[in-house]
């Protein structure tokens, strides 16, 4: 330290300053005085221990510490104090390291008091001396625990985000993907998981660490096999590897595989479900050795974390596998090509809401080929998402088809299907829509059982609900004696598609059913042409909307090219007793015939027409609708139908000798190529064809 003023002959008054507090002495306090202008430096017999002085040793002048203040130390404290007095301040404080006689450091601490005079100018500093080892040691262990006490609530932090992810995990992958979050793993200084599931007395990697880690031979090992995951497994115990040299010495079959990861310490920690072990997880460190007691608790506690979302995310899966594969079990396996149509049908079951597993639901589809041409389109839905709604909806579906195959109407069979379900001993019921089309003419008679509305997507993309009249659901429409299915025809158009869907696809939370219809009507508008292309874009948004029910969707689509098209189409309204009427459909008949290119069969067209007509008039009591149209394909076709509203079936009958009726069904039947009668709502449709030829 400086001599300041060392020329100055004189001392004050009252130098060396003797302060007798008794609190200096109880803390080992020693004292100074060190007078300004004359250099010399006062010290008590504390300050000389603090020192590790004796006083022979000891002249007075601040040089002679130097024998114990390094010149590092000196420089440093001079600068404190040369600032303190040149900045005005009255008092200034240090610690600074000294060299005992031993030759052992000493951490000490001064703090003096700069004494001036009425002009400003420095005289005097006084002030004390301490061993501050002491004080420095524990604050460097306080440093030590706070650093310590924050890295573990650092972790603790860290395994409270993690569970909470753990909490959203559904499968295996999402378990290891929110462990390797960057919120995960990494935040408790883990450079790499390794994390495996038991199965069959083995266990199966599936998490297998940093890339380039694995180790041929470790994707399934037995559990006896001298690996950590296999120990941890087999002692229920964590393993907690601090060093290289330990992993090397324990596991010397692993080591040589994995030296080139630089690890320094590893934790295995067994996986532990229901008291039984599930699988094992290794966390690997490149940075630390060892691991303390509250952080070796920590990991098992996350350990125990993980073991509980994995056993959560495998039973999920187990389900979900469950679910998917009793639905496609009652779920058609194939569905039949259909000449004419481009088909679609998907699956998607519902979410459990909430809860772990997909729920096996009651919702499905079925493509019934039939008779003439025609084919059979059915979508439903059985209440309930369990095994049992799963099982009333296969019984279901095939009662169906089997009363559509048999060539029942569209309204006995939706009838007959409502009693079977009614008979069946259960308390579900079933929203249910059939629909029945006749590819050729694109005619499509629909009935409804407490279903959904259809939509049709025109050629053109747009999009729109067909209002279907509708009766009860399957089961309490036999229940309340109310089997009346009204019927609905709409017509098809080449290009067009039939959209039959569950209300899984419509339905979202907080919206009314017909806001859902318009929003998929929208979503069809602008997906894909292709069926298959948008029946997968309608699962895809299911998908991402999510919801707690299943969803079927079945499309069909109606063929342009290389099919039945009309290419031509008139239609009529006859009135009972209107002579008037039926003289303009004979008219048109005539006309539309020879428009057409058909006037070598004019006149058999013209005939079996009037008589059809003729008939629709006699036998029924309201009026008649009849409708012509060319159909194209391999050949030309010319169709006649003649729409009343009586059920009752004609029926050929042998007239006499000199009977004037009964010949009417006996001459189409002659002239015409084909004929034959379809239900059409509450009454039916009298057709018949006659072949033009090949289109010119």
């Amino acid at each position: 330290m400086a001599d300041r003023g060392a020329s100055a002959p004189s001392l004050p008054d009252d130098w060396p300053a003797h302060p007798e507090h008794p609190i200096l002495a109880l803390n080992r306090m020693g004292t100074f005085d060190w007078d300004l202008d004359s250099g010399l430096f006062h010290m008590d017999a504390q300050a000389y221990e603090v020192f590790d002085l004796t006083p022979e040793e000891y002249d007075g002048r601040p040089e002679c510490l130097a024998i114990r203040v390094p010149p590092p130390e000196s420089s440093r404290l001079d600068a404190v104090v040369s600032q303190a007095i040149k900045d005005g301040s009255e008092n200034y404080g240090a610690y600074f390291r000294i060299r005992r006689r031993d030759g052992t450091p000493r951490w000490t601490h001064t703090q003096g008091y700069i004494r001036r005079d009425a002009t400003g100018r420095p005289r005097r500093v006084v002030g004390i001396v301490r061993d501050a080892t002491q004080e420095l040691e524990d604050s460097e262990a306080r440093n030590l625990r706070d650093a310590q006490g924050q890295a573990l609530r650092r972790q603790t932090d860290v395994v409270q985000v993690i569970t909470a992810a753990l909490a959203h995990a559904r499968s295996v992958q999402d378990v290891i993907d929110a462990l390797m979050d960057a919120h995960g793993i990494p935040n408790l200084g883990a450079t790499s998981l390794v994390m495996g599931l038991v199965e069959a007395g083995r266990i199966r990697l599936v998490a297998e660490g940093p890339v380039g880690s694995f180790v041929p031979g470790t994707r399934i090992t037995r559990i006896e096999e001298p690996y950590p995951m296999g120990e941890v497994v087999q002692t229920l115990s964590p393993r907690f590897i601090e060093s290289p040299d330990e992993f090397a010495e324990r596991y010397p079959i692993l080591w040589p595989h994995i030296t080139g990861l630089h690890i320094t310490s590893a934790a295995y920690l067994p996986l532990i479900a229901q008291a039984r072990p599930i699988g094992a997880m290794g966390l690997l460190y490149n940075d630390r050795l060892g691991f303390s007691t509250e952080e070796r608790a920590v990991l098992v506690a996350l350990g125990s974390s993980i073991a509980q979302s994995l056993q959560r995310a495998m039973l999920y899966e187990q389900e979900k596998d469950l679910a998917q594969g009793l639905q496609q079990a009652m779920l058609p396996r194939t569905i039949p090509s259909v000449r004419g149509a481009d088909v679609a049908v998907r699956y998607r079951s519902a979410s459990a809401g909430g809860s772990l597993g997909r729920d096996i639901g009651g919702d499905w589809y079925d493509l019934i080929p039939l008779p003439g041409g025609r084919v059979g389109a059915v979508i439903g839905d059985v209440q309930g998402h369990d095994t049992h709604a799963a099982a009333v909806m296969g019984q279901l579906r095939i009662v169906l088809r089997a009363y559509a195959a048999e060539g029942h109407t569209p309204a006995t069979v939706m009838a007959r299907a409502s009693v079977f379900l009614d008979e069946l001993d259960t308390d579900r019921f079933a929203t249910c829509l059939y629909a029945e089309a006749d590819l050729s003419t694109g005619v499509v008679q629909v009935v409804r059982a407490g279903h959904i509305d259809p939509l049709v997507r025109g050629a053109d993309g747009s999009c729109r609900r067909i209002p279907v009249e509708g009766g009860l659901p399957l089961g309490l429409s036999a229940e309340f004696k109310s089997l009346e299915y009204p019927v609905s025809t709409l017509e098809l158009d080449p290009g067009e598609t039939l959209l039959l869907c569950t209300d899984g696809l419509v339905e979202q939370p907080g919206t009314d059913l017909g806001v859902g219809i318009r929003a998929l009507a929208e979503q069809v508008e602008e997906g894909p042409e292709d069926v298959r292309g948008l029946a997968d874009r309608l699962i895809e948004m299911a998908e991402e909307r999510g919801g707690d029910d299943d969803v079927a969707l079945l499309l069909l689509r109606r063929r342009g090219p290389d099919t039945a098209q009309a290419v031509g189409r008139l239609q009529q309204h006859v009135a009972s007793g209107d002579p008037e009427a039926l003289v303009l459909a004979r008219h048109m008949i005539r006309a539309a015939v020879r428009a057409w290119g058909a006037g070598d069969r004019a006149d058999e067209i013209e005939l079996v027409a009037d008589e059809l007509i003729t008939n629709a008039l006699m036998h029924t009591e309201g009026s008649a609708i009849v409708t012509l149209r060319v159909l194209t394909g391999s050949d030309r076709r010319l169709r006649v139908e003649v729409e009343d509203s009586s059920s009752a079936l004609p029926r050929r009958r042998d007239a006499g000798e000199d009977g004037v009726s009964g010949r009417g069904l006996l001459l189409v039947d002659q002239i015409a190529d084909l004929w034959g009668v379809e239900a059409r709502g509450g009454g039916k449709a009298v057709w018949c064809e006659f072949c033009l030829g090949s289109a010119p």
